[in-house]
């Protein structure tokens, strides 16, 4: 199926190109995984700047290996991966920073999801998966995104997935994507100079476990409280504060 939208590439490559020279953005009608075929570059040498769209992807990827369904013809979703050298003090918290520069971009009532969903009224609407490459002394950045844009088809969850044509009536993913895209490569530069902390106030505004009961991976159950500095999740338990890295366990929201 040809898609009928007009992808913003120039609009998009003038507003980043001069911050990050050497940027290309390509649209792809299918492939299997826009971050797959991103990091086969990385490892077959290319490490140039890229912000790659996948029209439909076969075999699209979100964290801990879950599959990531992808529309047909980028009509009902948003999936593209930007890719780019990278060598900040610290990753710690980059997901959320990337997750925040997103919400932002799209709609302030939109929720985050700690370490890298986006919410609307407690149901997903887009995530995040990030994946590196060695560069020697520095490392090649991907940035997965997948964004919902109209209503998915059934997926069997139990909690049924949002969409953006709920928040933003009208809008596609070209113009989604014009959204995100700059804003996005200039969160990430500013994490590179200056880490998580300048994003955590405005994290933990958005944050859409504040307050809320959790259980982490080894059962551990507590109260969210926001994250720290270095993006690590504050958990109340009944054994004390204990602070969650998103390598260390997953959450799952008891209550909303």
């Amino acid at each position: 199926m040809a898609t009928s939208l007009h992808w913003p590439a120039e609009a998009i490559w003038e507003a980043v190109v001069t911050d990050l020279p050497g940027f290309s953005v390509e649209v792809l009608t299918q492939i299997d995984s826009s971050n797959s075929e991103l990091m086969r570059r990385a490892r077959a040498g290319q490490h140039d700047p890229v912000l790659l769209v996948a029209e439909q992807q076969s075999a699209g990827r979100g964290r801990m290996g879950r599959q990531w369904f992808s529309g047909e013809g980028g009509i009902s979703s948003l999936s593209f991966s930007l890719g780019l050298p990278l060598k900040p003090q610290d990753w710690s918290g980059l997901s959320l920073a990337v997750g925040l520069s997103i919400a932002r971009s799209l709609h302030p009532d939109l929720r985050l999801k700690w370490p890298n969903d986006l919410w609307w009224r407690g149901r997903k609407l887009a995530g995040i998966l990030i994946e590196t490459a060695s560069l020697g002394d520095s490392r090649y950045l991907v940035v997965g995104v997948g964004i919902n844009i109209a209503q998915p088809q059934a997926t069997g969850l139990a909690t049924p997935p949002a969409w953006l044509q709920e928040v933003l009536p009208g809008i596609d993913a070209a113009q989604a994507l014009q959204r995100v895209a700059a804003p996005l490569v200039q969160a990430i530069q500013t994490f590179e100079q200056k880490g998580f902390q300048p994003f955590q106030a405005a994290f933990n505004e958005c944050d859409a476990l504040s307050a809320t009961a959790v259980t982490l991976s080894d059962g551990t159950t507590g109260i969210a409280q926001g994250v720290d500095g270095n993006g690590s999740l504050r958990v109340q338990t009944a054994q004390g504060l204990k602070l969650i890295s998103s390598s260390e366990v997953s959450v799952r929201a008891l209550a909303l």
